[in-house]
């Protein structure tokens, strides 16, 4: 298996492809999300995690949403990264025709848009706290189709059946792990009283 560059070397390599403290802010709730579920399934942490850094790297750069993540892919071939993290990169959506076959692809789809509705769950929430998000306030949100209308709610409940988890386990599942790097993504881990 191909080594893989390091968190540091990849953090360099996005500061050169990613713009918006936005989307960092969603690429660090991916790997916090990548780093836990890999830990549970007792994988590669840090090979994970450099898959969900990855993932949307060319979400800003992209000529076309249509041409994302292959437009990506091929930055990433150039750069050295290895096959397994480009393909789990290229499976992270459907549109790609890709179909996604390791349980590092199947756990990359199902963080994806749920980490990034759990922290708009909670920029909403008056604590702005990972602390108040509960599987039961995740799904009401998801429920009131206004809110964060761009995330699609039938890929986070696939995204749970493609690991064979109960999406409430799922949700309660990201919320722990994202809450290290709460700091970093302009929330905080639990309320303050």
């Amino acid at each position: 298996m191909m080594e893989v560059m390091s968190r540091e070397q990849t953090l360099e390599f996005l500061s050169h492809h990613v713009k918006t403290e936005m989307l960092m802010k969603h690429l660090f709730s991916v790997e916090a999300s990548m780093r836990g579920y890999a830990r549970k399934f007792q994988e590669d942490e840090d090979r994970w995690a450099i898959a969900g850094l990855l993932h949307d790297f060319d979400w800003e750069i992209c000529p076309t949403p249509e041409d994302h993540p292959n437009f990506g892919a091929e930055i990433l071939r150039e750069h050295g990264y290895p096959d397994d993290i480009i393909r789990a990169v290229l499976t992270h959506g459907d549109h790609t025709g890709i179909p996604r076959e390791s349980l590092m692809e199947h756990t990359l789809f199902a963080v994806d848009e749920l980490s990034g509705f759990i922290r708009a769950v909670a920029l909403v929430r008056p604590s702005k706290s990972l602390g108040d998000v509960s599987p039961r306030s995740v799904r009401r949100k998801m429920r009131d189709k206004n809110f964060a209308k761009d995330v699609s709610r039938d890929d986070i409940a696939r995204g749970a059946e493609e690991l064979g988890i109960d999406l409430d386990e799922h949700i309660a599942f990201i919320v722990e792990s994202m809450k290290p790097v709460a700091q970093q993504i302009d929330l905080v881990a639990e309320p303050t009283e």
